[in-house]
């Protein structure tokens, strides 16, 4: 089973903000959606673009390259040009602090 990473203190990821964790040597963004926390892997399934620079709607991100949309709850494609979904991670806070892992491998 993969290992927890803590990411930042609850605080510190403002609502409607993200920070980005390397985790296993995959870039993450950890999102803080009305004070509920979302992590995906910071790479469009379009054409490999960052997306944590994204404009956030409710739950939904937008690829800042060519405007795909993904859910940031499930990793689903919302929008062409993007079909293939994005990797979401299990998140948690323990003792006030965000922490992820990638359990796909598990």
């Amino acid at each position: 089973m993969s290992e927890w990473v803590d990411v930042a203190p609850a605080g510190a990821i403002a609502p409607n903000q993200c920070v980005i964790a390397d985790v296993d040597g995959i870039a993450v963004a950890v999102f803080n959606i009305d004070g509920e926390f979302f992590a995906i892997e910071d790479q469009c399934s379009h054409e490999a673009s960052e997306l944590a620079d994204g404009e956030i709607d409710g739950d939904t991100i937008t690829c800042p390259t060519h405007g795909a949309q993904f859910s940031l709850k499930s990793g689903e494609a919302l929008s062409a040009p993007a079909y293939e979904p994005i990797a979401t991670f299990p998140v948690r806070v323990e003792k006030g602090i965000v922490q992820v892992r990638d359990d796909r491998w598990d």
